[in-house]
């Protein structure tokens, strides 16, 4: 099975459940969760409710979002980096925001995205391949995510020197600022804030500065008419339709750190698990790399590449980049009968509802074959949540897709995977799910005839799902 943090007991000590909550947000949750529709924490000072119950997140999500908020304990920490950025804000700011970046991820706008992520995941398959012995490929996912970031935002790839400045501070970054920790999931007092730790202030300082310096630098060529037609100068030069007005220096500076932040990290961690899942099972690493191989490269070429794609969604439902999100009850509401006060914590975990035992068929189990099933696309349509879902679903989902499936093709059209013996990834939550020690995997150059694989082992890659 896929590696799983263990579960606590359902009755454990305070210091017990506290010292769980350092070491492992996830291990910290009681089993019962994989089977709950929703499920009350009471303490002396808050309440929270978790829920699974498809219905409920719909209500939440889609029905009545304005009713729940986003909770900013999560990103308190985070605001030193990320300012009043689309990921912070609520209400008619947050809606503002959206309605002038959310034209840059539209669907006919991201084609022009894909010759930069082609050119990033070759790159990266290069430095994959000149490597020797066992590799982090967490690192390389990072390094291949941010190249990504640069190309496709500000035209510059990662050897650009500011580039490489702003993605090293980030990768300290990441080390310094946990995001989902047992005090980000404790409400407490406005007045009683996560202050980051200092190396964390620093370092954000750092990474504005560098961001600012590219948003100036875009500006001025947008005014003399020189800029490339890239997603900085997309969002840089829309302006709202309601108000007329776009983007300052300070606020682009804000929504290209969260872009960074957002953008880079999850698609690392995804990428980073999906690897390691088809090292472990090498039936379907064999049929994905013939996939690959087969018919036409680009995006043209992904529509028929519907195994990749199964692939990186079975990924996707086992690791959520995002495993926990809350939001926070406005008014007070009735849930499943029980009340839900005024500013209760409501908590969505993706990791729990994607591995939820009455809604999954094998719900821990890796099976790319699920989705082609009635299960899978009842778990599609009412239980798969790794972007979230309604008004602040998020806007980089069609983007995260491609580029997960472009680099899936290019990686495993040119590599083998294979585990190392003894280096199991345990995940734990930071930014987002990673892995403790790393992922380690062996790579080989793929030969000619290693992509053969014994017929009926896996669905075959031209069968459909609707």
């Amino acid at each position: 099975m896929p590696p799983k943090p263990p579960s606590r007991p359902d009755r454990i000590s305070l210091w017990a459940r506290a010292r769980l909550f350092r070491e492992n947000v996830l291990a910290a949750q009681p089993e019962r969760l994989y089977g709950a529709w929703m499920a009350e924490f009471r303490t002396p000072f808050f309440r929270s409710f978790l829920i699974n119950q498809p219905e409920l997140l719909t209500l939440v999500l889609k029905a009545r979002p304005e009713d729940f908020p986003k909770a900013d304990r999560l990103s308190e920490g985070l605001a030193p980096l990320l300012g009043q950025s689309v990921f912070q804000t609520n209400g008619a700011l947050w809606a503002r925001q959206r309605r002038i970046i959310d034209p840059a991820f539209a669907g006919g706008r991201l084609k022009d995205t894909v010759p930069a992520m082609q050119a990033a995941a070759r790159a990266s398959v290069a430095r994959l391949a000149a490597q020797q012995g066992p590799v982090d490929i967490e690192a390389e996912t990072s390094h291949f995510a941010a190249d990504v970031i640069f190309r496709t935002l500000f035209s510059l790839p990662i050897e650009d020197g500011t580039a490489q400045r702003t993605f090293q501070l980030f990768r300290a970054y990441q080390r310094a600022q946990p995001i989902l920790t047992a005090g980000a999931l404790i409400p407490r007092p406005r007045w009683l804030r996560r202050r980051p730790p200092a190396e964390a202030r620093h370092l954000a300082a750092e990474i504005r500065a560098l961001i600012r310096q590219l948003t100036e630098t875009r500006m001025a060529e947008i005014r003399a008419g020189t800029a490339p037609d890239d997603l900085a100068t997309k969002i840089m030069t829309t302006v709202d339709p309601q108000t007329g007005q776009g983007f300052g220096i300070e606020e682009m500076v804000d929504q290209v750190a969260i872009f960074f932040l957002a953008g880079h990290e999850t698609s690392a961690s995804a990428l980073s698990w999906a690897l390691y899942l088809l090292a472990v099972h090498p039936d379907w690493q064999a049929r994905a790399a013939a996939e690959a191989r087969a018919g036409v490269p680009g995006l043209a070429g992904l529509g028929h590449r519907r195994l990749i794609r199964d692939i990186f969604r079975e990924t996707l439902r086992l690791y959520p980049p995002l495993p926990m999100v809350l939001r926070e009850a406005r008014c007070p509401v009735h849930l499943r009968g029980r009340r839900v006060p005024r500013g209760a914590q409501v908590v969505i975990s993706p990791w729990h509802l994607h591995r939820h035992r009455l809604l999954w068929d094998n719900p821990d189990g890796f099976d790319p074959a699920r989705w082609q099933s009635a299960n899978g696309q009842r778990g599609l349509r009412d239980a798969f949540l790794p972007f979230l879902a309604g008004p602040r679903v998020c806007l980089g989902a069609g983007f995260a897709m491609i580029e997960g499936q472009l680099f899936l093709c290019e990686v495993l059209s040119a590599l083998e995977l294979a585990p190392v013996p003894g280096r199991v990834p345990v995940p734990v939550s930071h930014l987002t799910l990673r892995s403790g020690q790393g992922i380690w995997l062996q790579l080989r150059p793929r030969g000619l005839d290693d992509d053969v694989a014994a017929p009926g082992d896996c669905h075959p890659p031209g069968s459909s799902v609707n």
